[in-house]
C-alpha cells in the first residue's frame, strides 16, 4: 500500500502543512497538489456544495502527486466515511465531535475490524494505494476528530481513548462561539481560548496522538508549529484566488493613479 507520507512526517516528529480547499473544481485540485502541499482538504462541510460526486472526481484530480489527500466529512456519519475512503481519500477530519461515544463512532467508521466496523469495497482507493489496502489500511488511514466546544475541553483524555483516531484537530471559530466571545474571529486575544487549544495539545501528546488546528495563514501556522501541533493549513483555495486578484487590481490601480 502507498504509505501515508503524514503518518512518517509524524513518527518521525515533523509537522506537516496543508491546503485547504473549499472547492471541488478538479483543475484547482491538481494546482493545488502540484504546488507541493503535503497534504490538501477537501472542505465538505462548509466547501461550496460538496458532495460525494464531487469529491470522488476531486480525489482522482490529486492521484498524479506526492499530495496527501484529505477530507473533511460534513457530519460524523460513517456514510460519508465510507464514501471518501473508498474512493481514495487518505484520511478525514470529522466535525463536532464532543463525547467519547461521537468519537468512537468516527474511529469506527475508518477502519476494518476488529478494529472498527468499515465494510469491505474499497472500489477506487485500491487503485489509488495498491492491492494490499485491505490489509493495511487500518495502519496507514488518518482519522482526526475535531474539537469545536468548551465543553469537551473537560473530557478530552477520555476522547483519546477512542479506538480508530489518529488525534484531534481544533475547530477555532467554533471553539471561540461556545465560549461566548463577544468576537469569535479575534479569538487570538483571549488567554483563555489558548488555553484551550494548549489543552488540547496536551492531551493529545499525553496519548500519544497528533494535534492539528485551522490558521489562518502560513505566520499563525508557523506559530502553531513551534507550539507542537502538526497539522496547519497554510492557505485555502478562494483565499489564494481572493488574494491574488486583490493584489493585481491594486497595483494596476497604482499604475494607471486610479
Amino acid at each position: 500500500m502507498r504509505p501515508n507520507k503524514l503518518k512518517q512526517m509524524w513518527r518521525d516528529g515533523r509537522p506537516a502543512n496543508m491546503g485547504w480547499m473549499s472547492t471541488a473544481d478538479p483543475l484547482m485540485a491538481e494546482t493545488m497538489a502540484y504546488a507541493g502541499f503535503d497534504a490538501v482538504t477537501l472542505d465538505m462541510q462548509h466547501g461550496m456544495g460538496i458532495g460525494p460526486d464531487r469529491a470522488a472526481t476531486w480525489l482522482q484530480a490529486i492521484s498524479q502527486t506526492e499530495t496527501v489527500p484529505l477530507v473533511r466529512v460534513p457530519w460524523n456519519d460513517p456514510s460519508y466515511m465510507q464514501w471518501v475512503l473508498d474512493a481514495g481519500a487518505y484520511g478525514v477530519i470529522v466535525p463536532l465531535i464532543s463525547t467519547r461515544e461521537q468519537a468512537e463512532r468516527a474511529g469506527g467508521a475508518c477502519r476494518y475490524p476488529p478494529i472498527g466496523y468499515r465494510s469491505v469495497g474499497p472500489n477506487r482507493a485500491r487503485t489509488y494505494a495498491g492491492n494490499d489496502y485491505i490489509e493495511k489500511a487500518n495502519d496507514e488511514i488518518v482519522c482526526l476528530v475535531m474539537i469545536e466546544h468548551i465543553d469537551t475541553i473537560a473530557r478530552l483524555d477520555d476522547l483519546a481513548q477512542a479506538p480508530g483516531i489518529d488525534g484531534f484537530y481544533i475547530g477555532p471559530m467554533d471553539l471561540a462561539q461556545t465560549m461566548g466571545l463577544a468576537n469569535p474571529g479575534r479569538y487570538a486575544d483571549s488567554k483563555e481560548h489558548a488555553d484551550a487549544c494548549q489543552a488540547v495539545l496536551d492531551s493529545a501528546n499525553r496519548a500519544g496522538l497528533v494535534a492539528g488546528v485551522h490558521c489562518g495563514g502560513p505566520q499563525e501556522a508557523l506559530e502553531r508549529f513551534e507550539q507542537g501541533f502538526r497539522l496547519c493549513p497554510i492557505l485555502s483555495d478562494t483565499r489564494a484566488v481572493g488574494s491574488a486578484a486583490s493584489a493585481a487590481l491594486k497595483a494596476i490601480g497604482r499604475r494607471r493613479g486610479l
